[in-house]
């Protein structure tokens, strides 16, 4: 039986560690949804432009009708933090223990809930200080897995956070 993933994405999204995870959620016949301020419109990753289009607004989903939680890094991650209905969407996967899974800047949105006190992670360069700042254990590594949170550094370690991910799933 197929899990059902809400994916939060806008515009700048970094294209491969959004559509590479997709598509293999997908393969294993995952449902994968993709979440933005309103449905219907269509954003574009930063490097190829990769359109993607919104299935559902924040204001239209509840965190209770999805398994797990999907972060695409890139620029997106850093815009959706500033915006409360999505670190709240966001806070309800970690007190759910439903899993996460974060690549590159996708844990900037993980830090805005404020629970990320003694857990492991890692993420870009970039925020690595962040994530500590946070209360963070950070490890430099292509996968981290902390019970239900799985973080990835860049598109290099897209491998890697695809299996930990798949992983997560199967529970």
């Amino acid at each position: 039986m197929g899990k059902k993933i809400a994916t939060v994405i806008t515009d700048l999204f970094e294209d491969v560690e959004y559509t590479d995870p997709a598509e293999a959620f997908k393969k294993e016949g995952h449902e994968v949804t993709t979440i933005e301020k309103e449905s219907g419109k269509t954003v574009k990753g930063k490097a190829e432009q990769t359109p993607v289009t919104i299935d559902k607004g924040i204001d239209e989903v509840n965190a209770k009708d999805f398994d797990a939680l999907f972060i695409p890094g890139g620029f997106s991650p850093d815009q959706l933090r500033a915006d409360e209905r999505f670190v709240k969407f966001a806070t309800e996967f970690l007190q759910a223990n439903k899993p996460i899974f974060a690549i590159c800047h996708g844990p900037q949105l993980l830090i805005q809930t404020g629970q990320l006190k003694g857990r492991t992670v890692t993420g870009f360069t970039s925020i690595l200080l962040d994530l500590e700042n946070a209360g963070a254990n950070v490890k430099d590594e292509e996968a981290v897995v902390d019970n239900n949170i799985v973080t990835s550094r860049n598109p290099d370690d897209i491998p890697a956070f695809i299996k930990e991910s798949l992983k997560q799933l199967e529970k």
